[in-house]
C-alpha cells in the first residue's frame, strides 16, 4: 500500500502595500526622530525643491500605511530656509494618524501634500516694532519657524514668544530651539536675549512662573515679566497658537487690549491659527 503524498508547501507571497503612490503627494524620507517626553516628539524629513512655504505656516502630512492615508495639519517647524522639513507632535495612542506616526524611524517615508498654508505668517500683520508670540504645548511649533526667520528681526525690533506647558521637561523643545537659534550662524547675531525673549510658564509643577498664559496676562503680571508696561495696539502685534480654550481667551484678552484680528487678506495687528489642532 503506497502512503499518501504530501501536499507542496504553498510558496510565501510577498506583502502588497494597499497604499498607490499619488503624483499630488510628496513621499519623503525621515532623517531624524526626537522622543522628548513620553507624549512629544519632534522628526524631521527630505523636503522637495518645488515645496515653498513661509515661516509659520502648516503643511499636511501621512502615512502610506493605507489605501486612503489620513493627512493631518502640522505647523512646519524649521524656517523657511531651511533644507529639510521639521514638525513637533504630541503622541495619541488612539489617534488615527499619531498612533502610527509616534513610531516611525528614521528611513520611513512620510506624505507631504505640496501646499502649504496658515493664517500665522508675518505677511498677516501690520508693521510694528514689537512682536508677542503665544503658544501652549505643541503650538510653539509654528513660532520655532518665526523666530528663525531673519524677515522676522527685520521687521520688529523685539521678538517675545511665550510657551506655556503642564510640566517642566513639555519645555524642553522650546528651549533647544531657542538655544540653537542664538548660536545659529543665520539668525544667531539678530537674536540676541535683548532682541529675543523666551518666556515660560508652567500649570502643574512648581516654576519660576506658574499658571496659564490669559490668568498671567488678567493679573498684570505678563507682559510685565518681560520688562513691558503694557500691550500697546500702536506698536504691539501677535500671534497665537495653542489649545481651543488658550486661542479663544488669548484673542478675547488681545482685543480688550485694543488688538484687531487680521489674516493674509486683511492684515491687522494680531492674528490666530484657527487650523491648527492638536495632530492626532
Amino acid at each position: 500500500m503506497r502512503k499518501p503524498v504530501a501536499a507542496p508547501e504553498p510558496e510565501p507571497v510577498a506583502p502588497v502595500s494597499v497604499y498607490v503612490s499619488n503624483p499630488n503627494v510628496h513621499e519623503q524620507t525621515v532623517t531624524r526622530v526626537t522622543h522628548h517626553t513620553d507624549s512629544l516628539f519632534s522628526f524631521r524629513i527630505t523636503r522637495p525643491q518645488s515645496f515653498r512655504f513661509r515661516s509659520g505656516e502648516f503643511a499636511m502630512i501621512g502615512l502610506p500605511n493605507a489605501e486612503r492615508p489620513v493627512f493631518r495639519a502640522y505647523s512646519v517647524a524649521s524656517p523657511a530656509w531651511d533644507d529639510e522639513l521639521e514638525f513637533y507632535s504630541i503622541k495619541v495612542p488612539d489617534g488615527p494618524l499619531t498612533e502610527h506616526l509616534q513610531k516611525i524611524a528614521e528611513g520611513d517615508t512620510v506624505l507631504l501634500r505640496p501646499k502649504a498654508t496658515g493664517t500665522l505668517t508675518l505677511d498677516s500683520l501690520l508693521p510694528g516694532k514689537r512682536l508677542f508670540l503665544f503658544s501652549t504645548g505643541t503650538g510653539f511649533a509654528p513660532f520655532a519657524s518665526i523666530i528663525r526667520d531673519p524677515e522676522t528681526y527685520e521687521k520688529f525690533e523685539q521678538v517675545i514668544v511665550t510657551h506655556t506647558c503642564r510640566t517642566a521637561a513639555e519645555l524642553a523643545y522650546g528651549h533647544e530651539v531657542v538655544a540653537g537659534t542664538r548660536e545659529d550662524p543665520i539668525v544667531g547675531e539678530l537674536a540676541d536675549e535683548s532682541r529675543l525673549v523666551h518666556f515660560t510658564s508652567l500649570t502643574r509643577e512648581p516654576h519660576a512662573v506658574t499658571g496659564r498664559i490669559t490668568d498671567l496676562m488678567e493679573a498684570g503680571t505678563f507682559p510685565k515679566a518681560v520688562g513691558v508696561e503694557a500691550i500697546d495696539p500702536e506698536h504691539d502685534r501677535a500671534m497665537i497658537c495653542g489649545s481651543s480654550r488658550m486661542l479663544a481667551d488669548t484673542k478675547d484678552l488681545c482685543i480688550r487690549f485694543g488688538l484687531e484680528e487680521g489674516s493674509n487678506a486683511r492684515p491687522n495687528t494680531f492674528v490666530v491659527e484657527r487650523a491648527f489642532v492638536d495632530a492626532k
